[in-house]
């Protein structure tokens, strides 16, 4: 469905002046035609007064960023784009599938006629006649979708929980109204699929021999450290699903990332493991520097001789001291050294 822009028809005020106009010179010409005995007068005078309130539904109001597609018995005649007062034709019906869809996202198009009845009765409900009141306007507004969170395998298997939020706006609203039942569903549907496609092609961590671009060659991609480039891989994805719905995909960002609970004790333990041993590695080389050091400089200073037997004790001693967990307890030898 290609998507026609009806450009045209900001006359609005100057038909409701007009139909104003003719209501006043109907209820002038009944009187007049009773008066002179003028039957066709009478008669074009009461049939616009019965009929003509019908004009008046063809009039429509747009804000800025708001769009409305009309169809006149079940045709697409076009689409009311641009803020503005319009009139057209009073059989035409505006198409919206989408108009009561509330998902996790920013507000859409609210109507003062909507806001009117909440307060009165029931949310969206008319107190007077019962009937449900539905805005069709289209946003065409930047909106935010914060779908909800899912758990998803990681490419080594771990369960993770991952939640997106993706900036979307509608760029054809033929497209939205006609080649999908429902865009706003269609569109939450596809971020899902998108990020279980994304997602499962990386691990939570840096892993070895990890291929994530498909180039064959192993990678340090990861969700947790390459999360700009995962989200502009989830937006593509998305882009390229939604394009025939004519949905615009601006940015998608990861909001919520974690192991899912089953494992995230385990997980917890196991990165304060590596933590750890990282740690040792670390005081071990700078103990055995320090150590190094120590030997050296008593060699070249002649402070003391020592065999190698002696060497290999005081090495020991100070490694304890220096990678030991608690203050060392000094040892004054008072008699020889051996």
């Amino acid at each position: 469905m290609t998507e026609k822009i009806l450009s045209t028809k900001k006359n609005g005020m100057g038909m409701m002046m007009l139909f104003i106009f003719l209501y006043i010179l109907a209820f002038i010409g009944c009187p007049v035609a009773a008066m002179y005995g003028n039957a066709l007068i009478g008669f074009i005078s009461g049939a616009w007064i019965a009929l003509g309130w019908i004009n008046f539904l063809g009039l429509k109001v747009l804000r800025p960023q708001e769009a409305l597609v009309l169809t006149l018995f079940g045709k697409y005649k076009g689409t009311l784009k641009g803020d503005g007062f319009y009139w057209v034709n009073p059989f035409c019906t505006a198409v919206n599938p989408a108009a009561t869809t509330k998902l996790r996202q920013s507000g859409d198009v609210k109507s003062d006629t909507a806001k009117i009845s909440t307060s009165a009765g029931a949310e969206g409900v008319n107190p007077a006649t019962g009937y449900a009141i539905v805005d069709k306007r289209i946003s065409l507004k930047m909106m935010t979708l914060d779908n909800n969170k899912q758990k998803i395998n990681d490419c080594l298997g771990n369960p993770i929980e991952i939640g997106i939020a993706v900036i979307w706006r509608v760029v054809d609203t033929a497209k939205a109204v006609f080649d999908v039942d429902n865009y706003k569903e269609y569109l939450s549907l596809q971020c899902d699929t998108a990020l279980r496609n994304i997602v499962r092609l990386y691990p939570y961590d840096v892993a070895p021999n990890v291929d994530t671009t498909g180039d064959g060659v192993a990678d340090e991609g990861s969700l947790r450290g390459s999360s700009e480039i995962v989200a502009k891989r989830i937006r593509d994805e998305i882009q390229e699903k939604v394009s025939n719905a004519g949905i615009e995909i601006i940015e998608a960002r990861i909001t919520y990332l974690a192991y899912a609970p089953e494992i995230a004790a385990a997980m917890l333990q196991r990165q304060q493991a590596s933590a750890v041993v990282d740690a040792r590695k670390l005081i071990v080389d700078g103990a055995v520097g320090m150590v190094e050091m120590a030997l050296e400089q008593l060699s070249e200073k002649n402070v003391v001789e020592l065999d190698d037997e002696r060497k290999a004790a005081m090495v020991s001693n100070l490694l304890v001291v220096l990678c030991g967990n608690h203050d060392a307890q000094p040892v004054v030898n008072s008699g020889s050294l051996y």
